[in-house]
């Protein structure tokens, strides 16, 4: 009889690199807030502010779209890889729509959130709780290294407190109370906002540029 033929040796599975995905802002929370949104995506997540050095452009743009246009373009010129930018902003009603596009810059340079919050809220005083409607709006842009983009953008209805009111988040989220849920952003965990922030809404309207 024959001998038996030894058993084969499974082969090792080689599975493809995952294409990378530069997420394109140097605010780390920004940035952990785009990955927990991104993280079922097929892509090998990256984000800018870890590289040594790197930059964006100033935000010149009038619009949210030319802005997250902008920083999407300079990520992607940068590394090679398909990047992702946001530009967003606070709309209060009784401003007439500011600070909108300047929103992360309302009062000028070198503020921190919690000065920028402070000045919103003071030059709100006196105005009463029914006219402190507010909308926070997202643009999200996409550009490959071969230079096709892609925009989507997202917003949320909410009220200006009257002061702070939470520990999450960052930006404006202590003041953007969302009247669904009673509580401020900044009180929402982070799941929790990714369900009903303009960001998250952004995002998953660009999801099929994604994963298509």
């Amino acid at each position: 009889m024959a001998p038996a033929k030894p058993a084969l040796e499974p082969r090792s599975v080689q599975h493809a690199p995952r294409p990378r995905l530069v997420l394109a802002t140097l605010n780390r929370a920004k940035a952990r807030e785009l990955a927990g949104l991104l993280g079922d995506t097929p892509y090998e997540l990256h984000a800018l502010a870890e590289l040594p050095g790197a930059a964006l452009p100033e935000e010149t743009g009038d619009t949210y779209r030319a802005n997250a246009l902008l920083k999407a373009r300079a990520a992607a010129r940068l590394t090679g890889a398909c990047a992702l930018a946001d530009d967003s902003g606070i709309e209060v009603a009784a401003l007439g729509g500011a600070p909108g596009v300047h929103s992360a810059r309302f009062g000028g340079p070198g503020l921190d959130d919690a000065a920028r919050c402070a000045l919103l809220l003071d030059a709100l005083r006196g105005v009463p709780p029914e006219a402190r409607a507010a909308r926070f709006r997202c643009v999200v842009a996409l550009v490959g290294p071969e230079g096709r983009e892609h925009t989507a953008e997202g917003f949320v209805d909410g009220v200006i407190t009257d002061a702070p009111r939470g520990t999450n988040g960052f930006g404006y989220d202590p003041l953007f109370l969302y009247p669904p849920l009673g509580r401020t952003f900044a009180e929402l965990s982070p799941e929790e906002k990714a369900r009903v922030d303009h960001r998250g809404r952004a995002v998953r309207a660009a999801r099929h540029f994604l994963t298509g």
